[in-house]
């Protein structure tokens, strides 16, 4: 049969920055294609031209035989294109049915057919095994209930190809396990995916065919069964790659501590008399479930919010203020959960953003007003130094991808040499190369000497990084247990809340 979808000879390019260059691939009926590349190769870019948000420079999109005109969204929902977008685009204050129902139905339609939408969204849910409360407040759903909710979307709009950008990139390990048993459904019943993933195991686990970019170009194409992880991250980047390894080290003073931290309400997750303690020269993991207290975690250690009960120390000190200022001032730096929401500011440029937590220093500032030669200074160094791919110093940051935001961030902070080094989801959305890149900057800074308080949901990164390991289960914290004695049954164990396997390594 026929591709249902061809993109010839795709070209696109944003001011002097080539994005795609000569991009061609095609998609057949009730196949799964992972697309796959690093951090800026071009990926979301292509799937983008597909859609209709970006208008390519050259080339064409043909569905089922028939040419797409450029740049119409509506157009490609009409030929049976749905995207669902790494970001996801719902309106929290409305309910389930009504983010389905948005834009479906005519403006001077004299009433709403509810009826009838939630009976075809009820049919959807059922055939495709995504269960979500039609009545539910999108606020009030779960991560992986609101990507349900953006599949749903796409497919009410009677998609018979389906884009998903980066779709476990916020899921838990249980949640894509689920994700990925509903997208083979789907390709039983005829629908056909692409796929953007920087998961390795993922892509060889779902998809059939694998389309890699570098540098906006394709540079390979291979099937699943005839292919390794190895070979995909090695023509992702052009090199072999390997992420460092952690080296024994001899750990310093006590410079940061919790004693009985209780913090409720803040951060998605309540605290409950969480104990740890952090060394020089040391990496503490924390390791858990999504939603169990991490973020609020991160954030009160990083002077978001102050402690309803207990004391965070640093360097047996406990701080005059327990504020964002205070925290910087104290030697903590903190590479964000979320770099969109938390970690930059996407309408600024990239120099404003790469010296945001530091402007008021009398190195980038004097009698209020900022200098901008040192910041422009430091933006080149990060970028040059942390492989910040496609920014300028005075781009807008928004336009950088995912990977390298994250990059910047991770530059902003480790130029400012702190002592305590609070690291949220570090490698979260980054490709295999940037990965190694992350984790290698993160062991020189303890090296150095900074204590990295690192909290992640990846097995493989924490035993990877860590001296120390607890879990976090339901805002509290597990005695630790050394890396040494930790493998993936332990830290399953432990993220259940069977914390008699950590004994009897609760001494420091």
């Amino acid at each position: 049969m026929p591709p249902v979808l061809e993109l010839s000879h795709i070209t696109k390019r944003f001011g002097p920055v080539t994005a795609n260059e000569d991009v061609s691939l095609h998609l057949n009926r009730g196949e799964i294609i992972a697309l796959l590349g690093e951090n800026g190769a071009g990926k979301t870019t292509l799937m983008s031209i597909l859609f209709g948000h970006y208008t390519a420079d050259e080339g064409t999109v043909r569905v089922d035989g028939a040419d797409l005109p450029p740049g119409k969204p509506r157009a490609a929902i009409r030929a049976g294109v749905g995207m669902v977008h790494q970001h996801f685009a719902l309106a929290p204050n409305l309910t389930v049915l009504e983010n389905v129902m948005v834009g479906t139905e005519r403006l001077w339609r004299a009433r709403s057919d509810r009826a009838a939408a939630r009976a075809k969204l009820t049919a959807l849910s059922d055939r495709f095994g995504l269960k979500v409360d039609p009545d539910a407040r999108v606020s009030d759903l779960s991560v992986g209930e609101c990507q349900r909710v953006e599949i749903l979307k796409a497919l009410y709009n009677d998609a018979r190809i389906l884009i998903l950008d980066e779709p476990t990139a916020v899921l838990t390990a249980q949640e894509s396990e689920g994700l990925f048993g509903t997208l083979r459904e789907m390709v039983a019943q005829g629908l056909s995916l692409i796929f953007i993933s920087h998961k390795l195991h993922e892509v060889m686990s779902a998809a059939d065919r694998v389309v890699v970019l570098r540098r906006g170009r394709v540079v390979a194409e291979r099937a699943t069964s005839a292919t390794s992880k190895a070979e995909l991250a090695e023509l992702m980047v052009g090199r072999a790659v390997t992420r460092p390894t952690r080296a024994p080290s001899t750990p310093g003073e006590v410079i940061l501590e919790g004693r009985g931290l209780t913090l409720g309400g803040k951060g998605g997750a309540s605290l409950h008399g969480v104990d740890f303690q952090l060394r020089a020269g040391e990496t503490l993991g924390i390791i858990g479930v999504s939603g169990n207290g991490q973020t609020t975690l991160a954030g009160l250690v990083s002077g978001l919010y102050p402690p309803d009960a207990g004391q965070l120390l640093i360097r047996g000190q406990a701080p005059a203020r327990h504020d964002v200022p205070q925290a910087i001032a104290s030697g903590i730096g903190r590479i964000p959960e979320d770099r969109h929401a938390e970690g930059t500011i996407g309408d600024m440029a990239t120099w404003e953003n790469a010296v945001l937590e530091r402007i008021w220093s009398p190195e980038f500032s004097a009698r209020g007003i900022v200098r901008r030669g040192p910041a422009r200074d430091l933006t080149d160094r990060i970028i040059q130094g942390y492989d910040v791919r496609g920014a300028t110093p005075d781009a807008r940051i928004r336009l950088l991808s995912g990977g390298n935001m994250q990059k910047l961030i991770l530059g902003r902070v480790l130029e400012a040499g702190p002592d305590i080094l609070v690291a949220a989801q570090p490698s979260r959305g980054l490709d295999e190369g940037a990965i190694a890149g992350v984790h290698a900057k993160l062991l020189e800074a303890r090296g150095r000497g900074a204590g990295v308080l690192l909290i992640s949901e990846d097995l493989e990164e924490v035993i990877g990084l860590s001296d120390r390991i607890q879990a976090i289960v339901n805002g509290r914290l597990s005695p630790p247990i050394p890396v040494e004695r930790a493998d993936a049954r332990t830290l399953g164990l432990m993220m259940a809340g069977d914390w008699s396997v950590t004994e009897p390594a609760n001494a420091l």
